[in-house]
């Protein structure tokens, strides 16, 4: 059991470690003159995550879900995967990550990185990491919910985004022929 919670725990770690870098990410760009979009959904996005590391620790605890199976390898495996694709695509966008929806006008969408074939490579690691941190531990409640609350959240989160982005720049125009979230081009 206490591998659960220091995985969780490391998790939870490397969550907070990107908060503060998004802080900083924010403040130069907000010094450069970017603007914020979507900050009316930001607090019940933030809300939505907390609650779902709450959710996993109260349903890997009581529920006893936790129980380590020869299946946890296959949504261990693919979590794992994930993280690569996450520092990939934070170390692509550079001082233009964040996890509030910053736009600085005028500068050129990143293609760089997975960005070259997925619009959105962060999101699809954020719906992948929802459903699939839960699944290690048999935390099927937790998958399930939060994946469909994540699913909602999205939706709002990437129209904000790509408009604000639009708003700055030529966004779409750049990236017509980019997947959102498979990696595909588009004819």
């Amino acid at each position: 059991m206490i591998f659960v919670y220091v995985f969780i725990a490391v998790v939870i770690v490397q969550r907070l470690a990107e908060v503060g870098v998004a802080r900083s990410n924010e403040r130069w760009m907000k010094d450069q003159g970017a603007f914020e979009a979507g900050a009316s959904h930001y607090p019940v996005m933030v809300a939505m995550h907390c609650c779902f590391f709450v959710s996993l620790l109260v349903e890997v605890t009581w529920i006893k879900t936790s129980s380590w199976t020869l299946w946890s390898v296959v949504p261990l495996a693919i979590f794992l995967v994930a993280q690569m694709i996450r520092v990939w695509a934070l170390v692509s966008l550079g001082k233009f990550w964040n996890t509030k929806i910053i736009v600085l006008p005028g500068a050129e969408p990143v293609k760089r990185g997975p960005y070259r074939w997925i619009r959105h490579p962060n999101y699809v690691v954020v719906i992948a990491e929802v459903l699939l941190l839960p699944l290690i531990f048999q935390a099927y409640f937790t998958a399930v919910v939060f994946s469909l609350l994540n699913a909602a959240m999205l939706m709002v989160r990437i129209k904000a985004e790509e408009e604000a982005l639009d708003q700055g720049g030529k966004y779409s125009e750049k990236f017509e022929q980019v997947s959102r979230f498979v990696a595909i081009r588009k004819k």
